[in-house]
């Protein structure tokens, strides 16, 4: 019979403010999370926010590459204004 895989993990030893120890820890015992789930949902929010600032770079770099021509923005404001005039059909 084989064992269940065991998920691995390491410790981390980190230093942080007094005032910001003491905050978290208020917070984390108002929430009932454990130190590590705090700190790994910190962690993964920052990983979040880095990854999407990337796409974000990357989505801005080639609008910069390529810009939108004349005539798409053109036919772009064209398209908006007849979606919202009053004429437009509802929706």
């Amino acid at each position: 019979m084989s064992r269940p895989a065991k998920k691995s993990a390491q410790k981390v030893a980190v230093s942080i403010p007094d005032a910001l120890f003491r905050a978290i820890e208020r917070e984390r015992a108002r929430s009932g999370l454990s130190r590590s789930a705090v700190v790994q949902e910190a962690l993964q929010a920052w990983l979040h926010r880095g990854a999407r600032a990337q796409l974000v770079r990357e989505y801005e770099g080639g609008y910069r590459a390529l810009p939108e021509s004349e005539h798409e923005v053109t036919a772009a404001l064209q398209a908006a204004a007849a979606a919202w005039s009053e004429d437009a059909e509802p929706w």
